[in-house]
Parts: C-alpha cells; sequence; structure tokens
C-alpha cells in the first residue's frame, strides 16, 4: 500500500477566502488536461469526476462536480461536513465525488480502507457519516463500534477488506496520486467544476463557487 504522508490541515480558511475575495479563484481555475505535471493520465477529468470506485453523494446527475479530499481524523473536514452536505441539498443539482485522502497517520489509512471495503455491501455513506460525526480521534475500536452501530456487517467487512484489498489500495492510491499532482497540501481540498480551493469555505462561499463554476463551464 502506498506510503501516506503526514501533510498537516494545509491552508487556513484566511487564505481561501483571499483566493476568492481577490478574484484570483479563475485564474487559478485550472483544466485538467493543464494541471498534470509529471504524469498526463493522472489528472484527466474521467479519472478525477468519474472514477467507478469512487463514492458520490448528492446528485449523481448533477450538473457541477464537488471533488473533496478528505481524512477521517481531519477536524475541519468534520466541522465542513454538514455545512456543504447542506449546500449540496439545498442546490439538488451538484455531485459530490468523495476521495478518501488519509495523511493524518496509520488509523487514517485504517478508517479509509474500511469505509471502501464497506461500499461493497453498499454500506460506504453510513460509514463515512458515522466516522465523520465524532469529535474524537478515532481508534480502530472506535471505528469498529461507529460502523456496527450504523448497520455494517462487521463480518463481511472484514472478508472484504481481505479479499479487495488490492483495489482498496489502488483507489487511495489514485486519490493520493491525484492530490499530489493537484499541489494540495491537506485536507480538506477542492475541485468545484475545474476551480481548485485548498481550504475551508462557508456556506455562502460554497455557493459562489458553485455559481462561478456553472458559469465557467458555459463559457
Amino acid at each position: 500500500m502506498t506510503g501516506f504522508r503526514n501533510r498537516g490541515f494545509g491552508p487556513t480558511r484566511r487564505a481561501a477566502l483571499t483566493l476568492i475575495g481577490a478574484g484570483a479563484l479563475g485564474a487559478g481555475g485550472m483544466s485538467f488536461a493543464r494541471a498534470a505535471t509529471e504524469d498526463d493520465n493522472v489528472l484527466t477529468e474521467t479519472r478525477v469526476l468519474r472514477d467507478p470506485d469512487v463514492p458520490v453523494a448528492g446528485n449523481p446527475a448533477g450538473n457541477i462536480s464537488i471533488v473533496e479530499w478528505s481524512d477521517y481524523n481531519c477536524p475541519y473536514c468534520r466541522k465542513l461536513e454538514p455545512e456543504l452536505r447542506q449546500v449540496i441539498q439545498d442546490d439538488g443539482k451538484v455531485r459530490l465525488v468523495i476521495k478518501d485522502w488519509p495523511i493524518l497517520g496509520p488509523v487514517s489509512v485504517t478508517a479509509a480502507r474500511i469505509a471502501l471495503a464497506a461500499k461493497f455491501q453498499d454500506k460506504y455513506h453510513q460509514a463515512h457519516d458515522a466516522m465523520m460525526a465524532v469529535s474524537s480521534r478515532l481508534t480502530e475500536p472506535r471505528i469498529n463500534e461507529l460502523l456496527a452501530a450504523a448497520g455494517v456487517d462487521m463480518d463481511r467487512l472484514k472478508n472484504d477488506l481481505n479479499a479487495r484489498a488490492k483495489d482498496i489500495d489502488a483507489v487511495l492510491k489514485r486519490n493520493n496520486e491525484q492530490a499530489e499532482a493537484f499541489g494540495f497540501r491537506g485536507t480538506p481540498s477542492f475541485i468545484v467544476g475545474k476551480y481548485r480551493v485548498p481550504g475551508v469555505l462557508s456556506m455562502a462561499e460554497f455557493e459562489q463557487v458553485i455559481a462561478d463554476a456553472r458559469k465557467a463551464k458555459m463559457n
């Protein structure tokens, strides 16, 4: 399995606000083809937006995509989760592509692998939501408690973790390669449409970025 490095939590909210407030978001926007520097195949639009092994929330047929790279032990990811989901629900036409990017230690890797294993019994979102809802740092016993309470079949989960290990690790490897190619330095990080947003935004700011991404798509 790929070794994941702890990069800390990345840019502050102030940095993200500066990007938008200075009108730099448009300048920071990029086509997927131009974003790749070492391997042009890493950041193709299909691989970033439509990887069949990566879970999608929101409206699967939405006209704009938000791609989120997150870690289950990241407090900023947890704090943002309900607000981001509310924006997506209110909009009704946003696809949320969830890229597990476990960079905050071995337990984060375990949590990401377990969440992806739960996908094979159609319980990824239950596992994801359960782990994002806690306020304390996760441990493996706590993860097992949370998932069992969320209705995940733990015996099947163990079997899928073993039987599907190569598939799960391949997803995490792709997610990591994409995050590195985009230059992300911490979680959460986002692509909104074709704009790179490395940091935490408020609900109003997400709504504005989504609107800007839609305008850019039309041009």
